[in-house]
């Protein structure tokens, strides 16, 4: 019914959640002066991190209901948005005066609420840290982030300050401890600008990337540590004077056990959480990359996140973006494959990757990604043998007819005639409802316990009562309607189930909202997929 009814307001609205919690949410900023970083920081004037996080929480919880998607001060982002599709920087800033249905959108979740008690075997939620993509923010998929949560899982979902945001506000840190000192610093902020850069492949493009990269990746660290002292009951000064304490999220987190945390990412998102997982990982192997390879996380071997990436370690891949991972500088890291396909790892059982359908026929992306989830990027071999003679199990790789790359963000629902008329998507609430129940099935695969799927969302008809806590049939290769399994087979790019992609809906996908990173030259960008940039210190590779 809340759905049917948001159909009917001028302003766009969420459909409700679907799991069987209610869910809270608290917005965070901590200086970083109050964390361990497990690296050094790449750029000193960002001096705080920021998230939100979602959580199950008591069904009755009272207090202010729901949180603005427009984060304050909402002229700012109106403006930022909106030179972020291209107006001019006046043109923006008169916009941003004018009353809009933005600033009435709200999130479905409630401030501040109290948590609720988990109801796991170890007493404790599961937590998932998620990363966005190129235009996104701490609230652009707060659907996404709300509805896991509704099912039992803390979602950590970031504000990256590398400019990759349309804006993003930093307070200051108080310099002392005084009352006043604390109180003017929280009001004071400054900006973090978005960043624009070519999508045309060159060694400066490759060099801005990376730049954002050490930023994201640092921020990562940064902010698996803030989790950690949260579950400890570590003091930590959150500079968001609207949130009540973080005291609550004491001895309430599995954020200890070794291969738990699951990470998450849209497009730069999911290149981003790729690349951490990867980067921490191999960091003890360092010294056998050659003198080209430029670590862009190198974790110190005393901090916890080195001993919490493992081969079991669950990664989800929404529409990932590969071309900041194709660096000539980061080839040898490339050519590892992701720590489940090691020794002792479950294969590709551990990994889920999902296409939209403009992704899915993108054809010399999709060739990428598909190498990318191999057990050996450095090859287009179709191989999942193991030197032991077994078989790796292959990842769950997906897509869903008729989506968009912003299907797996708020925008796909909020504003579906957007997408209707301009990127042919369909059916916004159940391809985000796919998505879920497959990250959903996902963790569960691994050993993480989480709420049953419900009918509703398994489309059972008439069948209001039954639920499942083994979704099997969404990660299998067939039984759901408009939802394709994808192989890892290069030779299969261009056909699935009997249909064929013409050669003229291969290039890459038209102008979107969410990510510029959409917005791409053709020119040049098949080679940068295939092989790095060559300079003349990288043609040796």
């Amino acid at each position: 019914m809340t759905s049917y009814l948001s159909r009917l307001s001028p302003v766009p609205g969420f459909p409700e959640y679907t799991g069987p919690h209610k869910v809270g949410t608290i917005d965070v900023e901590l200086p970083v002066s109050e964390l361990d970083c497990p690296s050094p920081s790449p750029d000193e004037s960002i001096s705080t991190v920021q998230y939100r996080i979602f959580y199950p929480c008591q069904p009755d919880a009272k207090g202010k209901k729901n949180v603005n998607w427009l984060p304050a001060p909402q002229r700012g982002y109106i403006s930022a948005y909106t030179k972020f599709l291209g107006a001019g920087s006046m043109l923006a800033d008169l916009i941003s005066y004018f009353p809009n249905h933005l600033s009435y959108i709200s999130i479905p979740v409630r401030k501040n609420a109290p948590l609720l008690q988990p109801d796991t075997e170890n007493k404790r939620w599961p937590v998932m840290i998620f990363s966005h993509g190129l235009g996104g923010s701490r609230n652009a998929y707060s659907h996404l982030a709300g509805s896991i949560a509704s099912h039992g899982v803390i979602v950590i979902a970031l504000e990256h300050r590398d400019g990759s945001t349309p804006i993003s506000y930093i307070r200051d840190v108080p310099s002392n401890n005084s009352i006043t000192e604390k109180n003017a610093a929280r009001k004071s902020k400054r900006t973090v600008d978005y960043v624009r850069l070519s999508h045309t492949p060159s060694p400066e493009v490759e060099a801005g990337r990376n730049t954002q990269l050490k930023i994201r990746l640092w921020e990562l660290g940064a902010i698996h540590d803030s989790i950690l002292k949260l579950d400890l009951g570590e003091k930590l000064e959150n500079l968001n004077t609207s949130s009540t304490s973080l005291y609550p999220f004491k001895d309430i987190m599995d954020v200890h056990t070794p291969g738990k945390i699951a990470f998450a990412g849209h497009s730069f998102g999911a290149a981003t959480v790729s690349q951490f997982v990867k980067s921490t990982f191999y960091s003890p192997r360092t010294s056998e990359a050659p003198s080209s390879y430029e670590p862009l996380f190198l974790p110190s071997s005393r901090s916890a996140i080195t001993s919490q990436i493992t081969p079991q370690t669950p990664l989800i891949l929404l529409d990932i973006w590969c071309l900041p991972l194709r660096a000539a500088s980061m080839r040898w890291l490339w050519d590892h494959p992701f720590p489940c396909y090691t020794p002792s790892g479950p294969g590709g059982s551990a990994l889920l990757a999902i296409e939209s359908q403009a992704f899915y026929k993108w054809s010399v992306h999709l060739k990428a990604t598909k190498r990318l989830l191999s057990p050996n990027p450095s090859t287009f071999e179709y191989n999942y043998s193991k030197e032991d003679g077994g078989k790796w199990t292959e990842p769950n790789f997906f897509y869903a007819n008729s989506s968009a790359h912003l299907s797996q963000s708020d925008f796909g629902l909020l504003f579906p005639w957007v997408t209707k008329r301009f990127l042919a998507a369909e059916e916004p609430e159940r391809v985000m409802r796919l998505n879920v129940r497959a990250i959903l099935q996902l963790l569960r695969a691994q050993g993480i316990a989480v709420s049953a799927t419900s009918a509703k969302d398994m489309e059972v008809a008439g069948k209001k009562d039954v639920e499942t806590i083994d979704d099997t049939l969404i990660l299998g290769k067939k039984g759901v309607r408009a939802w394709n399994w994808i192989s890892t087979n290069v030779e299969e790019d261009c056909q699935h189930a009997g249909e064929e992609v013409e050669d003229s809906e291969t290039t890459e996908p038209g102008e979107a909202v969410v990510g510029n990173e959409l917005m791409m030259h053709t020119n040049g960008t098949s080679e940068q997929l295939s092989e790095p940039v060559q300079t003349s210190e990288t043609a040796k590779i």
